[in-house]
């Protein structure tokens, strides 16, 4: 029986093929061809109305890498033609590696209809035609070349200027055409059935059922009448179609959906044209199948539709007046989920769902990261304060050890959030509803027998939906042996899932769904220059806040929105991750520089005081916590007393100011020891301010750090800290998604170690070491007052599949490692227990990263890294100690061949003695470095008094009113009460979400509950500004 199954399935397919197929469109008649090549940057279809065109023919090649070509295609429908259904058949090539051209089709009058790619080729320009209208048609094909990110090789087509000039395809096709509607239903009905049927067991009566009919309807079909018999086949096929799904059939809850990454294998300019292509086909199918539900993610997508193709956006306005399409995700992009900064990533959620409301008129009330490689644990706060109730997120593969074993859960954040939680398979790529996907999707879903029904998905990748996916899921709608598929929105699926599971499982923490670890550190420099723009746009918002309430300085209200939607866009799921093409970062690299630049002239203009002449000594500091510490003066600044001038320029001076306030340099060491430096016979040095020991030998490395406090030795006995270690780094792709570290090899050795400077105020020590390939220049610098050394590094990068670490031997018996997440921070075990591989495994921080045992610890921070591992050793008398390592660099192929290759540089510090309040404040002072203000000391514009909680953001209102709002939270992991004082007169205080909606009203005065790591946002309303 089983052999009649298989020859059934033969000729089954090879009917489709050889008979079905080729009778789609029985009449054709070929389009007259004019085009228009582009060499160029895109653009619009008003320009490209105007242009000339010159004749060209099916066969001729187009497009070079990365270029445009405009064609016009005319045709007249044949009077004989009336009647019938007709469409343009355009089929703009492939290139030599298997990639598919992509276009958009415009009317005549240059307003999108529809996108073009390998599976939707066919455009339809009369449902029911007249005879004799005219067809004219203008296509925007895009010359993009394929790049195969997993293929390991790399490739030349990521960068323009590598690419070359050869063009990539040749046009197949531009007819018009009837399509025989008889033939097109029953091609999906065998299609369906077909698929079906292999999908199924092979003892299933209802297999054979199914067969028999298929079989059936294939005699009926003349091959020399292909079009004139298929009904008499449909007919025959109706009774199994007609059997309606079993009564406990699982239920997929189907939406529409392309999944559109911001950027990766393609530069953002080409995502504006993906947007317009995807979007332009989904309204338009959306017309064609009523009862078709879509969504679709990223907020400066639809701004992009808004800005460059509004007929495209009133058509999606109109679906979602329609209840047709659901905007989804309520973050400006999707973005990455771990690597952004808190502040960054609430903004995500308040400009993503202000666009929505003020542009669509809806709230989203759920996330969408059907993507995402993770999600840290504070998300679930993050995403409830901006009103969601929901997240959708891929379902890992097998191979991740420590990831949720269910499709569904509440997932707990640090404070205690949770957040209804889905998990789709295939995640972003969506399913095409072929039986094999469908029976599959069922098999694999891990909460049978308490859900009875799962969001489903449907679409071809960044294409979404086409017509043949459609004709499947309405034939799947509810057919015997299938499980339903019907057509719903996203919030209503979530509302229904969490009334049928009440009682699902809790997953707490860091939600670990893919083994990108590699995406912690490649293309370093995207991640320096994101960091270093949270930190600015952070100090641009509160010294403008305090200028528009001290002196009535403008607030640059507009600016900002425009440089934090800059910032934004760079930290979409492909862009920071660093695992895009050469062009996506370098772009990104020059985004950040430029919005460096203006965050640097709103700094410099809020911080002018306009009633005194600048006279050298002020500095502002826009760190949480007061700071007294060493700070280095550029060459060309006044000379103050008591400064140490510096070997490699610039002058160091004591400096002393207030949490978020401005303060003076030029300060007298007062009860502050000097920094003292003894150079060893032996070539080594040891720096001693009072506070720290630190013993640097003849090779560089940190063979001690003594905290003077407690006499207590931070590293671990016969080791040596500053260790840099190579690793290769082949991953099975070459890729920058992943980390596959190898054999090591330890740069134990120094070219060059010499003392810089001695102090009193600085001293540094400066390494010099080669590779091979690359140089690696280091400064070691202690200065008077602190309890942490500096390590500057900068190396000339120039290696292939080679990971770099920066190792630290720590002589602490830690059980675990906490690292900061956003608003708070997770720990991490530092052994393998729990049997999901974390010892060892790299793992990402924010700023700072701590380990402790009990009454003493070690913070590490970093101005720019993310990624970090740590293992345990045990030590000679029996004890344990902890190797803490910072991931500085990677060499991947690809997608970017040349990927971090270049001059790179990172900061460090090492702070012994630490607890976790310690290491807060370093990984802030670090990020947030003092720099010159006005010389007047002046108090912060707000203050809290408990040590515990942060003011992590000062800014005035989004909605222009002069309220101030202020964000904070409690940083330890414990509760906390504080009283918050405004250096103004406080008219009301009001708690607000994070799109600064009030909540709640406060008395002025009174103290503020927080519970372990809460964020709380407030709105003050200035004394001369309150109304009752």
């Amino acid at each position: 029986m089983h052999d009649r199954i298989a020859s059934g399935e033969e000729r089954i397919a090879a009917f489709l093929s050889e008979k079905l197929r080729p009778a789609l469109y029985p009449q054709r008649l070929p389009m007259d061809i004019g085009a228009w090549h582009i060499p160029g940057e895109p653009v619009p279809a008003d320009v490209a109305l105007r242009a000339e065109y010159t004749p060209f023919a099916v066969g001729e090649p187009w497009g070079r890498p990365w270029a445009t070509t405009w064609f016009r295609v005319h045709a007249t429908v044949p009077e004989r033609w009336a009647g019938r259904r007709v469409e343009a058949l355009i089929d703009l090539g492939s290139d030599p590696d298997g990639g598919s051209a992509e276009g958009l089709v415009h009317d005549e009058r240059g307003i999108p209809l529809q996108g073009l790619h390998p599976h939707l080729r066919a455009v339809p320009v009369a449902f029911r035609a007249a005879g004799g209208e005219p067809v004219r048609l203008l296509v925007e094909a895009a010359a993009n070349p394929l790049i195969d990110s997993g293929s390991g090789a790399g490739s030349r087509y990521g960068d323009p200027a590598t690419a070359g000039d050869t063009p990539l395809y040749r046009l197949r096709r531009a007819d018009i055409a009837i399509r025989d509607e008889d033939v097109w239903q029953l091609l999906h009905d065998i299609e369906a059935l077909h698929g079906l049927m292999r999908a199924l067991p092979d003892a299933l009566p209802r297999t054979y059922e199914i067969l028999a009919a298929l079989e059936a309807a294939v005699d009926a079909v003349d091959p020399r009448a292909v079009a004139r018999t298929a009904g008499r086949a449909r007919t025959l096929l109706g009774p199994v179609l007609g059997r309606h799904a079993h009564e406990s059939a699982h239920t997929f809850a189907a939406v529409g959906h392309a999944h559109i990454d911001s950027a990766r294998l393609w530069p953002v300019r080409e995502t504006v044209r993906k947007c317009a292509r995807t979007f332009s086909t989904m309204a338009a199918l959306t017309e064609e199948y009523p009862g078709l539900v879509v969504a679709a993610s990223s907020a400066q997508h639809y701004a992009w539709m808004k800005e460059h193709h509004p007929h495209v956006f009133e058509r999606i306005r109109k679906a979602v007046a329609d209840g047709n399409w659901a905007p989804v995700g309520g973050m400006w992009v999707e973005a990455d989920a771990e690597l952004p900064g808190g502040e960054a990533l609430a903004r995500q959620f308040v400009h993503g769902r202000r666009f929505f409301r003020d542009e669509l008129g809806l709230d989203s009330d759920g996330v969408w990261l059907p993507d995402a490689s993770g999600a840290s644990a504070a998300f679930p706060q993050l995403a409830a304060l901006a009103g969601a109730r929901w997240l959708l997120a891929p379902r890992p593969g097998p191979d991740r050890p420590g990831a949720p074993a269910r499709h569904t859960f509440r997932w707990e954040g640090i404070d205690g959030t949770r957040l209804f939680t889905h998990l789709v398979p295939g995640g972003a790529e969506g399913t095409t509803l072929t039986g094999s996907e469908l029976t599959g999707a069922v098999a694999s879903f891990a909460d049978l027998g308490a859900a009875t029904t799962s969001l489903l998905p449907v679409g071809r990748g960044d294409a979404g939906p086409d017509r043949t996916v459609l004709e499947h899921a309405r034939r799947f709608a509810d057919l015997e042996g299938a499980p339903r598929v019907v057509p719903r929105t996203p919030s209503a699926f979530f509302r229904d899932a969490e009334q049928e599971y009440p009682h699902a499982p809790v997953w707490r923490g860091t939600l670990d769904l893919a083994a990108h670890r590699g995406s912690y550190t490649s293309q370093a420099r995207t991640k320096r220059g994101n960091r270093r723009s949270e930190a600015l746009l952070h100090e641009a918002e509160l010294w403008s806040a305090t200028a528009a309430v001290r002196h009535d300085i403008p607030y640059p209200y507009a600016e900002l929105d425009r440089l934090w939607r800059q910032v934004l866009l760079q930290q979409a799921h492909d862009i920071l991750p660093g695992t895009s093409i050469a062009w996506v970062h370098e772009e990104a690299e020059q985004t950040h520089r430029d919005v460096h630049r203006r965050l640097e002239r709103l700094i410099r203009r809020a911080t002018a005081d306009p009633d005194a002449e600048p006279d050298g000594t002020g500095v502002l500091n826009a760190a949480p916590r007061a700071r007294r510490e060493v700070v280095v003066l550029d060459a060309d600044a006044r000379p103050l007393p008591g400064g140490q001038q510096l070997a490699g320029g610039g002058t160091a001076v004591l400096a002393q100011a207030p949490a978020l306030g401005a303060g003076r340099a030029g300060l007298p060491l007062g009860d502050l020891p000097p920094v003292t430096v003894e150079t060893r016979a032996d070539g080594g040095h040891v720096l001693d301010n009072g506070l720290l020991r630190v013993v640097v030998d003849a090779a560089g490395l940190v063979r001690s750090a003594v905290e003077s406090r407690t006499g207590r030795e931070a590293i671990a006995p016969g080791e040596a800290g500053n260790l840099l270690q190579l690793h290769r780094d082949e991953p099975a792709d070459r890729s920058a998604l992943r980390l596959a570290p190898g054999t090591r090899r330890d740069l134990d050795r120094a070219d060059v170690v010499e003392l810089r400077d001695a102090g009193p105020l600085l001293a540094t020590v400066r390494v010099v070491r080669g590779t091979g390939r690359s140089t690696v220049v280091q400064h070691l610098t202690l200065g008077a007052g602190s309890r942490s050394l500096t390590v500057d590094t900068e190396v000339d990068w120039r290696e292939q599949d080679t990971l770099l670490k920066s190792a630290w031997p720590l002589d602490v018996h830690a059980e675990h490692t906490s690292a900061e997440t956003q608003f708070g921070h997770v720990t991490r075990p530092t052994h393998d227990n729990v049997g999901a591989g974390a010892a060892g495994r790299e793992a990402a921080a924010l700023r700072w990263l701590h380990v402790g045992e009990h009454g003493w610890g070690v913070a590490l921070a970093s101005d720019a890294s993310y990624g970090y591992d740590t293992t345990r050793r045990t030590r000679p008398d029996g004890g344990t100690t902890t190797v803490v390592r910072h991931t500085l660099l990677r060499a991947p192929h690809s997608p970017d061949p040349h990927a971090d290759r270049g001059p790179q540089h990172f900061r460090h510090t090492l702070r012994p003695g630490a607890g976790i309040e310690d290491a807060i404040t370093e990984g802030y002072a670090l990020n947030l470095p003092l720099r010159p203000g006005p010389g007047a000391a002046a108090p912060p514009l707000v203050a809290v008094d408990h040590p515990g909680v942060i003011v992590e953001t000062v800014k005035l209102a989004d909605d222009r009113s002069g309220d101030v709002v202020v964000r904070l939270y409690e940083s330890r992991g414990g509760r906390a009460r504080t009283t918050l004082t405004a250096d103004f007169p406080v008219g009301a205080v009001r708690e607000a979400d994070l799109l600064e909606v009030p909540l709640a009203t406060h008395p002025p005065s009174a103290p503020l509950t927080l519970r372990p790591f809460q964020i709380l946002t407030l709105r003050i309303t200035p004394k001369d500004r309150h109304r009752a």
